[in-house]
């Protein structure tokens, strides 16, 4: 399911619209896409739940797990599959408290501390990186290169990881041998010119280079 992880918002897809950019997402393959309507010029109130719930029941009628960035209350409303928290968010197990039966829970982390807390807080995967340098965060921490994922899994994190931060088709295969179970992205799918062929190409390097 975390093998291709599409994050955008109505900001990210600035030559199209959302909905139609992971439309063409999906017929490339996707295996998840996280609502993140965030920045400069994101929808705020009606707007944003009206294109959350648009791009949820696009992506229900082609069976691909929907999540939603930080906005719990919002999750358990829409009843998205999961929602993704980062360490300037609710605290993992308070988010899990929140959550109903089934609902998961992805968890960005910086460390090895902090990848033990999200699990044992309730986390069903974790979001770990930048792995490469990135400008869609302006509070990104220090890059980790693939070294940084093979570190958490011979530190024995069993969790699926999920890499983020200047992943690309070029680096893709080499994260996904550190021990990756997938790899997420917003410019690299949202600012193409051919998303549908982009995501099909990740997915082949991830399903080709996984362990």
């Amino acid at each position: 399911m975390l093998q291709v992880y599409y994050i955008a918002g109505s900001v990210n897809v600035k030559e199209t619209d959302l909905v139609t950019s992971v439309r063409a997402a999906i017929a490339g393959g996707i295996t998840c896409f996280q609502f993140r309507e965030k920045g400069d010029g994101a929808l705020t109130g009606e707007a944003r739940e009206t294109l959350a719930i648009q791009v949820k029941e696009l992506c229900r009628k082609n069976d691909v797990p929907f999540f939603i960035n930080d906005d719990v209350d919002l999750a358990v409303r829409l009843q998205a599959d999961g929602v993704h928290v980062g360490q300037e968010d609710m605290a993992a197990g308070d988010v899990r408290s929140l959550l109903p039966d089934g609902c998961l829970l992805g968890v960005s982390v910086h460390s090895l501390t902090e990848a033990n807390q999200a699990l044992e807080a309730g986390a069903d995967y974790l979001g770990i990186g930048p792995v490469y340098p990135t400008g869609s965060k302006d509070d990104a921490k220090d890059v980790i290169g693939p070294a940084g994922i093979r570190y958490y899994r011979e530190a024995g994190i069993t969790a699926p990881i999920v890499a983020i931060g200047g992943i690309t088709e070029g680096n893709t295969p080499e994260v996904i041998a550190a021990g990756a179970d997938g790899v997420s992205m917003i410019s690299a799918i949202a600012a193409s010119e051919d998303p549908k062929g982009t995501v099909a190409r990740f997915k082949e390097a991830v399903q080709k280079h996984r362990k």
